[in-house]
């Protein structure tokens, strides 16, 4: 992937959650999504229980994404995927 040409935006995505922030309309954390090819980030506000469905739902036809969750987080999304 890293000599790979990248050809769709929106396509090979980075997302990230940042957790343990101070509650504030039901939100505490924020989920970060980064697209490699227009270099854009979107900052959404979220709870630390967003769900792995939910992920899923809104990912299903991505071809790429890196997480820093642990590995039950990334089997359960691909579970959801398949």
């Amino acid at each position: 992937m890293a000599n790979e040409v990248l050809e769709n935006s929106w396509t090979y995505l980075t997302v990230n959650f940042i957790i343990k922030l101070s509650l504030v309309v039901e939100k505490d954390a924020i989920f970060v999504i980064y697209d490699k090819l227009s270099k854009m980030t979107y900052f959404v506000t979220t709870t630390e229980k967003t769900s792995v469905e939910r992920l899923a739902r809104l990912y299903e036809l991505l071809e790429s994404m890196i997480f820093d969750r642990g590995s039950q987080f990334i089997a359960g999304l691909t579970r959801e995927l398949s």
